[in-house]
């Protein structure tokens, strides 16, 4: 049975840990789904870690499409939310309904996240009323890191942090059913979190959130550098490209395939084609 955006508040206030990943194929949610972590997200960093991007900023919709629809095939009880990519839910109202429905209809997400506080509170007020349950995404935004000055910690002044707290509470009175705290303080986080109803979800805020998101690739090692707020528990990289160069090796040295991994027709086939004249 797929999970609800509702029981996610249940499990704040029964103070269970809510477990959350991301994930772009259907593959690896697969595995996610197998793990029962309780929301998968279908984020538009997928530009840095499958499309080879510098940033999220040139994800389109289409792609966040199409990469949601892989990951919904596979779980059938995770709660899939998918990201609104840049430009595509800071424009008309009408056009944020638009694209956000789409997601949701085409992709099969049952959930939409969007990044930022007040800017955004009309439409998270508009979609949660039309019945799209938004989560929030505050402090490290990563579709405004040219604005921010690239990807660092967030929120460290009075002025700033007090900024934060307003616009988490916005996004609450707004209708969103969680937020996302990535990369401040983990005081601050603890404050927001105990101030608010709907769930927080970190990433690099520390541990006193009430759930945590990982990006797959830097929790399984795929990349030799992993930000500072991830650890890695597995090296994936390394067991891929070990297998990569046993392949290769054994295909330079005749040793792959073998007859184990090959097929074989009928003698009496193969003596009449090498009688036919006609070839």
């Amino acid at each position: 049975m797929r999970l609800r955006t509702t029981a996610l508040k249940e499990m704040k206030l029964a103070g269970n840990q809510i477990t959350c990943i991301t994930a772009y194929d259907y593959q690896m949610a697969l595995l996610v789904e197998e793990a029962s972590i309780e929301v998968i997200l279908v984020g538009d960093s997928l530009g840095n870690t499958v499309l080879g991007y510098d940033s999220t900023i040139p994800v389109t919709l289409h792609d966040m499409i199409h990469h949601t629809k892989a990951v919904a095939r596979a779980s059938k009880s995770s709660l899939i939310v998918a990201d609104m990519p840049f430009l595509t839910y800071n424009v008309t109202i009408e056009e944020s309904l638009r694209n956000a429905g789409r997601l949701i209809q085409e992709g099969g997400a049952q959930a939409v996240k969007l990044e930022g506080g007040k800017p955004v509170a009309n439409v998270i007020r508009k979609l949660t009323e039309l019945g799209i349950p938004v989560m929030g995404h505050l402090g490290l935004t990563p579709q405004s890191v040219h604005q921010m000055g690239g990807y660092m910690v967030q929120a460290r002044t009075f002025d700033r942090a007090k900024n934060l707290m307003e616009d988490a509470q916005i996004l609450q009175e707004s209708g969103a059913f969680a937020v996302v705290l990535e990369a401040v303080p983990s005081e601050l986080a603890k404050l927001v979190t105990e101030r608010l109803s709907i769930p927080t979800i970190g990433i690099g805020a520390g541990n006193y959130c009430d759930g945590q998101i990982q990006v797959i690739n830097d929790i399984l090692g795929f990349s030799s550098h992993s930000p500072r707020h991830s650890k890695q528990y597995a090296d994936i990289n390394a067991v891929v490209l070990n297998a990569l160069n046993g392949y290769a090796q054994e295909v330079r040295d005749g040793k792959f395939p073998t007859s184990k991994e090959s097929s074989y027709m009928d003698s009496q086939v193969l003596n009449d084609l090498l009688a036919d004249k006609d070839l």
